[in-house]
């Protein structure tokens, strides 16, 4: 099985565009980018899910994503950010590292809002599912 292309960026031996490190997170743009600015950032440390990543990983990658946003707003003016995760190979994720996918949005760009990724509205209440998520 071939190694994390992540984890290959985060020891230096994969070229990138970096423009943010952190303690605990690297930010780089996205090698095939879907927007103007469209960026990564990643955990230095390997883990497929936001799940496995410890309480201090996870405010250093969103830390960054915040530190981010701010240096892709004053750099390239856009109207708006998308910030998404697609965790898991349902969710679309294609390299199993976590990554956060952080896209500068402008007017008039085509796009479309994080809502219509996915139409499967739930057939239980409302009040039933958060009953089950308050169980566990």
């Amino acid at each position: 099985m071939e190694e994390c292309v992540f984890c290959k960026i985060v020891r230096g031996e994969l070229p990138a565009a970096k423009i943010y490190e952190g303690e605990r997170s690297l930010a780089f743009l996205d090698i095939n980018p879907i927007s103007p600015g469209h960026t990564l950032v990643i955990p230095k440390e390997h883990a497929s899910s936001l799940v496995e990543l410890d309480e201090a990983t996870t405010a250093d990658v969103f830390n960054a994503v915040r530190m981010v946003m701010r240096m892709l707003k004053v750099a390239l003016h856009p109207d708006g950010f998308n910030i998404g995760i697609n965790d898991g190979k349902a969710a679309g994720q294609e390299i199993m590292h976590v990554h956060v996918n952080v896209i500068p949005r402008y007017e008039g760009d085509g796009g479309k809002p994080v809502q219509s990724i996915v139409r499967n509205p739930p057939r239980e209440s409302l009040e039933e599912i958060a009953e089950k998520i308050k169980r566990v």
